[in-house]
């Protein structure tokens, strides 16, 4: 037997709106990442891009449990002395919130080639309207 792999012209790839209102952060970037990589579908491939393009609306009304925005940190160092920023989930969320969902999934990407290819399929909103009509999205329901 001889390991299918499936050609460019093969990968069919579609749009998917994702609602986050509600829904839990890693729940939310586990399935996106899922959608993004293509591992939901029969013709998964671990080195080729065979998944969906993915929208996330209202990112800026996902839920945390327990006190996750105030004890959860994101840390960053320009390389230069005392160059240290630390900033909290809360702090976050209240100024850039599609970062949060962004930087989550991209923990779950691989981080090579492949891995930048596939984030920037992702396409995360803080409201509930997206540029992405002309491409007839199909919205994805995910349990809460």
């Amino acid at each position: 037997m001889r390991t299918y792999i499936p050609k460019q012209d093969e990968i069919r790839r579609s749009w998917v709106v994702v609602d986050a209102a509600g829904q839990r952060l890693g729940r939310l970037a586990t399935r996106v990442a899922v959608m993004l990589r293509g591992k939901h579908r029969p013709i998964y491939t671990p080195h080729l891009d065979t998944g969906d393009f993915v929208i996330v609306l209202n990112a800026d009304k996902i839920s945390f449990t327990g006190g996750k925005l105030d004890k959860k940190t994101y840390f960053s160092h320009s390389t230069y002395p005392g160059g240290s920023r630390i900033i909290s989930l809360r702090q976050a969320m209240e100024k850039r919130p599609e970062w949060v969902i962004r930087r989550a999934v991209w923990g779950m990407l691989p981080h090579n080639k492949l891995g930048r290819k596939l984030i920037k399929k992702l396409k995360v909103y803080a409201g509930s309207d997206h540029p992405h009509i002309a491409q007839q999205p199909k919205r994805l329901d995910l349990p809460t």
